[in-house]
């Protein structure tokens, strides 16, 4: 098995599901002559040709409203933004048509809206959003955010075959950074079930997406003082995997949520809720949570620093709550 980034696990996703399937197109800012500005669709505009690699104009309503057009006539449109904080220009195309169009009349809207998320590489406040909450509240829409390459090869090719819409988030942070070893037989990961990526007895720590790799980091630390978490990833938000969260937690007892998003309507709220209504007379202590901070992401690295959740801030709190 090759070793490669998120980058290229993700790129392998399109070209393997774009020669598997004609329907399947690509559109969005540069994703053809420029290959993207992060250059995940590199090579696709050689290989399938404009017809189904479509550079767009610079309007992020355009590019939606498009993808749902094609959608509705058989197509099975992948959609990029070019920085996902733009989805909020095409919120009303999002909400209100794709979300509810399968409600609304019984037409699939069999479409991937994708695009790279996240802090931690000093984009400031207009390049660095998490803006899966607004549609985790959105009945009709699914919401992945993958933390490994493996993950976000076989999530997005499960993404692009499912027939509602997906919403499918890309932290910028990891594209170079994660490597793996990704199989080059066909695989796929099933959209609404969370991994155990370390088994623990004392506490579990929930997280996604760049957190993820936060919280482990910090597990290994707690383990060196005979503190052992379990910590899931949820790689997906919506559907949540609701029975995987409750049995983490009946097995160790306390529940610490680590997410990027900021705090207040963050998904450590409704997991909360769902421990609380679940699994309340298994808590040997209250449910804590480390987020960001209730502020627009910081340009200045130190800022921005200390907006982020931190290893040292996720093993302080567990270490607390541990000891409770």
């Amino acid at each position: 098995m090759p070793e490669i980034t998120m980058l290229e696990a993700i790129r392998e996703a399109l070209f393997e599901e774009m020669q598997r399937d004609p329907a399947v197109v690509t559109l969005g800012e540069d994703v053809g002559v420029y290959g993207g500005a992060f250059k995940v669709t590199e090579g696709l505009l050689a290989k399938f040709g404009p017809e189904r690699v479509i550079d767009t104009p610079i309007s992020e309503t355009a590019i939606v409203g498009a993808a749902c057009g094609m959608s509705y006539l058989g197509l099975r449109p992948v959609a990029e933004m070019q920085f996902i904080d733009f989805i909020a220009c095409c919120f009303n195309q999002v909400t209100n048509f794709i979300a509810k169009s399968h409600y609304r009349w019984g037409a699939p809207v069999p479409m991937v809206l994708r695009g790279p998320s996240g802090a931690g590489v000093h984009g400031g406040p207009f390049h660095s959003a998490n803006p899966e909450m607004y549609f985790v509240h959105t009945p009709g829409l699914k919401v992945v955010y993958p933390s490994t390459a493996y993950d976000a090869k076989g999530l997005l090719k499960s993404a692009i075959r499912d027939n509602n819409p997906v919403l499918f988030f890309e932290h910028k942070f990891l594209y170079r950074r994660v490597k793996e070893d990704v199989p080059s037989e066909e695989y796929t990961v099933p959209i609404g079930k969370a991994a155990v990526r370390r088994e623990g007895r004392d506490l579990t720590i929930l997280s996604y997406a760049a957190a993820a790799h936060t919280s482990l980091e910090a597990a290994q630390q707690l383990a060196k003082e005979g503190i052992e978490a379990e910590v899931i990833d949820l790689r997906t938000l919506l559907p949540l995997d609701r029975e995987a969260i409750v049995r983490s937690v009946k097995k160790t007892n306390k529940l610490l949520v680590v997410h990027e998003d900021t705090r207040t309507g963050g998904i450590a709220a409704e997991i909360a809720a769902i421990v609380c209504e679940d699994a309340f007379e298994h808590l040997d202590g209250p449910i804590a949570r480390v987020t960001a901070l209730d502020t627009p992401t910081p340009y200045a690295p130190p800022l921005e620093e200390r907006f982020l959740p931190s290893t040292e801030r996720v093993a302080a709190t567990a270490r607390e709550l541990a000891q409770y």
